[in-house]
C-alpha cells in the first residue's frame, strides 16, 4: 500500500512540475514582443526624462499652483496597489484561507513591483534628484515626507523577504530537477537563492516561524505605508484634503486598486501558462467576493469624504465639491466616470455569481485599475488647481494643469516598468508555490529535495 501511496505521491508532483516549471523554459513570440513593446515604452520614457532633467520641470504641465501632477498621482497609485501583497498573504492568509495559495505569489510580484516604482515615480517628480541624498543626510523627523520614504523602503524589503523565503523549497526543486533544462547561469542563480534548502523538518520549522513573523509585521508595515502616504495631504488645511478618515480612505482604496490588479494579473497568467488547474473559476469567484468586500468598504468612505463637507459647505469646500460633482466642473466628467466604472459598477457586477468568472472579472480589474489610476488623480489635481487666495497676475496655463506630452510619456514609462517587473518575475521563478500545493494534496515533496 506504501508502494502505491510512494508511486501517487511521485505522478502528482512530476505532473505539478511540469505544469508550472515548464512555461519557465519557455519563451514563445508573443511574451518577446510584450517585453520588446514594455522596453520600447521604458526607452522613450527615459529619453523624455532626460529632457526633462536638461531643462526642467517646465517642462512638464506642473507650475507654481499645481506643482503635483501625473507623478505624485502614479506615486500614490503604485503604493495603493502595493498594498495587495498584504491583504492577500497576510490579511487573508492569516485568517486561514487555504484558496489564496496559488495567487499570492502572484500578489506578492505585483506588490513587490509597484513598491519600487513608487520610489522612482517620486525621483521623477523631482527637479534636481540629485539632492536626494540631502533627504537622508538633514530630513527632520517632523516631515511626513521622511515618514513617508522610510515606510516605502521597510515594505520593499519585507515585500522582498516575503517573495523570496516562501519559494525556498521550490528553488531547492528546481536546483535538484532542471539542471540541465536551464542556461549555467539561471541554475546557478536559483542554486544560490535556494539557500542549501533540503527540506529538513527543523528548516521547515524555521520557515514557518519566519514567515509567520513577516506575515504579522507586515500588517502595521502596510497600514502605515499608505496612512502616511495619505498624510502628505491630510496635514495640510487645502480643502479637498483637510480631512480626519484620509488614512483608512487611502488604505481601503488601496485594497480596491490592488484586488483589480490581482484579478488582471490572475487570467493572463493563467491563460499563458495554461494553469486552469491550479487558477480555478473558484479563485476567480473568491477574488470577486475579496473585491467586492473592500469595494463596499471603500464606497462608505467615499460617502464619508463628501458627503460631510457637502453637508457644511463652507466656501473653499463647495467650490471644490462643485469641481468635483457638477459635470460642468472642470473635474466632473471624469470624477462622475472613475466613480462608476471604478467602484459602483465592478461592487454591482461582482454581486452576481455569473459575472465572478475569469473573464468578467479580468474586465472589471482592468476597470477598477484604470479608475483607481484616474482617483489618484482626482485625489491631487483638484485640489491644488483651486487655492485659498485668487489666482492672479500670472500665465493663463497657471490657471489650469494640462499634462504635457513629454508628461505622459514619462509616466506610462514608470507604469511599464512596473509591469516589466511582473512579467520577468512570473517567468524566471514559479508563479505557483509548488510545495504548498503538494501540501493541500497530501504530497510528500521530500523524494524532491
Amino acid at each position: 500500500m506504501s508502494e502505491i501511496k510512494k508511486q501517487s505521491d511521485e505522478a502528482i508532483m512530476a505532473k505539478i512540475r511540469e505544469d508550472i516549471l515548464t512555461p519557465m523554459t519557455k519563451f514563445p513570440l508573443i511574451y518577446k514582443l510584450w517585453i520588446g513593446m514594455l522596453l520600447t515604452i521604458i526607452a522613450v520614457a527615459i529619453w523624455g526624462y532626460i529632457i526633462q532633467l536638461q531643462n526642467g520641470l517646465g517642462q512638464t504641465g506642473m507650475r507654481d499652483y499645481v506643482s503635483w501632477g501625473l507623478y505624485i498621482a502614479s506615486f500614490v497609485f503604485f503604493v495603493a496597489t502595493a498594498l495587495v501583497g498584504m491583504l492577500i498573504s497576510a490579511v487573508v492568509g492569516l485568517l486561514g484561507q487555504k484558496w489564496i495559495i496559488p495567487i499570492s505569489r502572484i500578489a506578492e510580484m505585483i506588490a513587490l513591483a509597484f513598491a519600487m516604482m513608487a520610489g522612482i515615480a517620486i525621483v521623477v517628480d523631482m527637479g534636481r534628484p540629485d539632492r536626494i541624498l540631502n533627504l537622508f543626510l538633514h530630513g527632520r523627523f517632523q516631515s511626513p515626507i521622511i515618514w513617508d520614504v522610510t515606510v516605502v523602503n521597510v515594505y520593499v524589503i519585507i515585500s522582498i523577504l516575503l517573495l523570496l523565503l516562501p519559494m525556498l523549497p521550490d528553488l531547492g526543486i528546481i536546483r535538484n530537477h532542471m539542471k540541465k533544462d536551464l542556461p549555467k547561469w539561471q541554475w546557478n542563480m536559483y542554486n544560490i537563492l535556494s539557500l542549501g534548502w533540503v527540506g529538513t523538518p527543523g528548516q521547515y520549522k524555521i520557515l514557518h516561524s519566519t514567515l509567520r513573523v513577516l506575515l504579522i509585521l507586515i500588517v502595521p508595515v502596510a497600514m502605515a505605508l499608505h496612512t502616511v502616504t495619505s498624510w502628505l495631504s491630510a496635514l495640510t488645511l487645502r480643502s479637498g484634503w483637510d480631512s480626519t478618515i484620509f488614512g483608512p480612505y487611502y488604505v481601503t482604496g488601496a485594497f480596491v486598486a490592488g484586488s483589480g490588479a490581482v484579478l488582471v494579473a490572475m487570467y493572463f497568467i493563467r491563460r499563458a501558462y495554461k494553469l486552469e488547474d491550479y487558477i480555478t473559476d473558484y479563485h476567480f469567484d473568491k477574488m470577486g467576493k475579496l473585491m467586492v468586500l473592500v469595494g463596499l468598504v471603500y464606497f462608505y468612505f467615499n460617502l464619508n469624504e463628501f458627503l460631510v463637507p457637502a453637508y457644511k459647505m463652507k466656501t473653499a469646500d463647495a467650490h471644490h465639491i462643485f469641481t468635483l460633482f457638477s459635470f460642468h466642473g472642470e473635474y466632473g466628467v471624469m470624477f462622475w466616470l472613475t466613480q462608476m466604472f471604478g467602484l459602483i459598477l465592478p461592487i454591482t457586477f461582482g454581486l452576481f455569481k455569473p459575472f465572478r468568472k475569469p473573464f468578467p472579472m479580468m474586465i472589471i480589474g482592468v476597470a477598477i485599475v484604470i479608475g483607481a489610476w484616474f482617483k489618484r488623480v482626482i485625489i491631487v489635481v483638484p485640489t491644488l488647481a483651486h487655492p485659498f487666495l485668487p489666482v492672479q497676475n500670472v500665465p493663463e496655463n497657471f490657471h489650469h494643469y494640462v499634462p504635457t506630452g513629454l508628461e505622459i510619456t514619462v509616466t506610462l514609462g514608470i507604469l511599464a516598468a512596473a509591469i516589466l517587473i511582473v512579467s520577468i518575475l512570473v517567468k524566471i521563478f514559479p508563479v505557483i508555490p509548488m510545495w504548498e500545493i503538494a501540501e493541500e494534496k497530501g504530497v510528500d515533496i521530500h523524494k524532491d529535495l
